[in-house]
C-alpha cells in the first residue's frame, strides 16, 4: 500500500500487506511455521546480527504476525509493532523493557484489575516498584518521579470510573523530565491516537476490540518512534547499555540504521526471545480479520452507546450513568479532547436498588450476554460486585467506582432498538 492512503478505513485493509509474493494471494497468508530456511551462512549471520530483518524463528517473528504488526503501527501512526500472547504479556513486555530490579514506574490508578494485580504484586516480586498516583491532577506523576522512574503508564478509558486518562498534560510532563508514556489503549482502538497526543508507546489486548470476536487472546505493541531515548542515557540501561543477553548490542547504537525502532526491537529479540509470550500465526489470522472491520464496527459501538446511555439516564430504576459521552466539567473536556468519533462502547449504570437488583437484571437479560470481557461485536454485561470485584470489600470496591447496584456493559453492534428492549425487560425485573 502507498503511503498517501492514511486513513483509518483504507489502512485496516490495506496496511503492510497488498499481496502475497510467492502466490498472489489477496489474503493474508497464515504462515504456520516453526522455522525459516536461510539462504546461505551470510544470510543467517546477517539476521542474529541484525545487519537485515528477516524471519528466524517465529516465537520472535512470523510473516502473517508481520502483517499484523505493520497494520496496527500504521494505524497508530507508529514506526514498529510487536505482537503477543495477550494484552497482559503485552503490559510486561513495556514495562520490562525499560525497567530492572531496583527500579520504578508510576501508573494512573485508574487501570484493569489484572494490569493493578501485575503492577502492584507480580512486578514488585522482581523488585520493580509500582507508584500509583490518581489522574485526576497530572502534576501526581511528575511529584511521584525520581531517579529511579523509568516510564509513566495509563489506560485511555479504563473502567469501571470511564474518565478519559490526560494524555497530552502527563506526555508533556514526562518529556520535560525525560520519561516516556506508555497508554494501553485496548478501550479506544480508532477513536484514540494516543501517539498524537504525546505517548511514546501504545499497547493493546488485541482480545478485544481488534479481535471483535471473541475467539482469540493476543496483545500487540506499537513504539511511536518520537521518543529520545539516547537523551536518557543512563535512565534507560536497557536501551542505552551493552545488552549481555545480545553479544553486548546497544540497542539505541544498534538500530540506527533500521530506524527510531530502539524500543520494539529491544522487546521482540530480547524478551520476546527469552519470555516467549508469542502470538500463534492463527490468531495473528483471526485478528487481521477483525481489523479488517474495525473502523466500521467502532462507530456502530459507539453509536450505539450513545443511545443506550441517553435510554438509562432517563429510566426511573437507574440512579446514575457512567459514560464519557455524559460527564462535564474537566472530565467531558478530556473526553472532547481524546476521543474522536464516538465515546466508546463502554458504559456503567448503578441501580437505585443495589446488589439484588443488580442481580436480578443480569438474570433476566436475553440478548446481552453475561461474560467477563469487553469488545465483543456481542452486547456483553456484567455485574462486578458479584463477579470481578467479589473478593473487595464493600469499602475497597466503592474506591474502585464499583457499587452493589453497578452494572457494566459493553456495548455490541446488534439493532439499537433490540438493545433497548432487552435493557428495558431487565429493568423492568429489576
Amino acid at each position: 500500500m502507498t503511503e498517501e492512503f492514511t486513513r483509518p478505513e483504507t489502512v485496516a485493509l490495506h496496511g503492510g500487506h497488498r499481496h502475497d509474493p510467492q502466490t498472489n494471494a489477496v489474503a493474508v497468508p497464515i504462515y504456520q511455521t516453526t522455522s525459516y530456511q536461510f539462504r546461505d551462512t551470510e544470510h543467517a549471520a546477517n539476521l542474529f546480527a541484525l545487519k537485515e530483518l528477516g524471519n528466524i524463528y517465529t516465537r520472535m517473528m512470523n510473516p502473517t504476525t508481520d502483517v499484523l504488526e505493520k497494520r496496527l503501527a500504521a494505524l497508530d501512526g507508529g514506526v514498529a509493532g510487536l505482537a503477543t500472547a495477550s494484552g497482559q504479556s503485552a503490559a510486561t513486555l513495556c514495562i520490562l523493557n525499560l525497567c530492572q530490579a531496583g527500579d520504578n514506574f508510576v501508573s494512573s490508578t485508574d487501570l484493569y484489575g489484572g494490569t493493578w494485580n501485575l503492577f502492584a504484586n507480580t512486578l514488585t516480586a522482581m523488585g520493580i516498584e509500582c507508584r500509583f498516583v490518581d489522574p485526576a491532577d497530572p502534576e501526581n506523576f511528575r511529584n511521584a518521579a525520581d531517579a529511579r522512574t523509568r516510564c509513566f503508564f495509563a489506560e485511555t478509558l479504563p473502567n469501571p470510573k470511564l474518565n478519559v486518562f490526560p494524555i497530552r498534560e502527563v506526555a508533556d510532563i514526562g518529556r520535560e523530565i525525560g520519561l516516556p508514556l506508555i497508554v494501553d489503549n485496548t478501550a479506544a482502538p480508532i477513536i484514540c491516537r494516543p501517539l498524537e497526543h504525546g505517548a511514546a508507546v501504545v499497547m493493546y489486548s488485541t482480545t478485544k476490540y481488534i479481535g471483535g470476536h471473541g475467539t482469540s487472546i493476543g496483545g500487540a505493541i506499537v513504539d511511536g518512534g518520537n521518543f529520545d531515548w539516547e537523551a536518557g542515557g543512563d535512565r534507560f540501561p536497557t536501551l542505552n547499555h551493552p545488552d549481555p543477553s545480545y553479544h553486548g548490542a546497544v540497542w539505541t547504537e544498534a538500530v540506527k540504521p533500521l530506524g527510531p525502532i530502539a524500543f520494539a526491537i529491544r522487546a521482540r529479540v530480547t524478551l520476546l526471545r527469552d519470555i516467549g509470550a508469542a502470538m500463534s500465526p492463527f490468531n495473528a489470522f483471526l485478528f487481521l480479520q477483525g481489523l479488517e472491520t474495525l473502523p466500521l464496527r467502532m462507530r456502530a459501538h459507539c453509536a450505539n452507546a450513545d443511545t443506550v446511555a441517553a435510554f438509562l439516564s432517563a429510566h426511573p430504576k437507574v440512579e446514575r450513568v457512567i459514560f464519557p459521552g455524559l460527564q462535564d466539567g474537566e472530565m467531558r473536556r478530556r473526553a472532547d479532547a481524546y476521543l474522536s468519533g464516538g465515546h466508546g462502547a463502554l458504559l456503567g449504570f448503578e441501580l437505585k436498588d443495589g446488589m439484588e437488583a443488580g442481580k436480578r437484571f443480569i438474570d433476566s437479560l436475553k440478548l446481552f450476554y453475561h461474560v467477563a470481557n469487553i469488545g465483543d461485536a456481542r452486547s456483553l454485561a456484567i455485574h462486578p460486585a458479584t463477579t470481578t470485584h467479589s473478593q473487595l470489600s464493600e469499602q475497597e470496591r466503592t474506591a474502585t467506582g464499583v457499587s452493589d447496584g453497578y452494572v457494566r456493559l459493553s456495548v455490541g453492534i446488534e439493532h439499537e432498538e433490540d438493545i433497548l428492549a432487552d435493557l428495558a425487560r431487565a429493568l423492568e425485573a429489576a
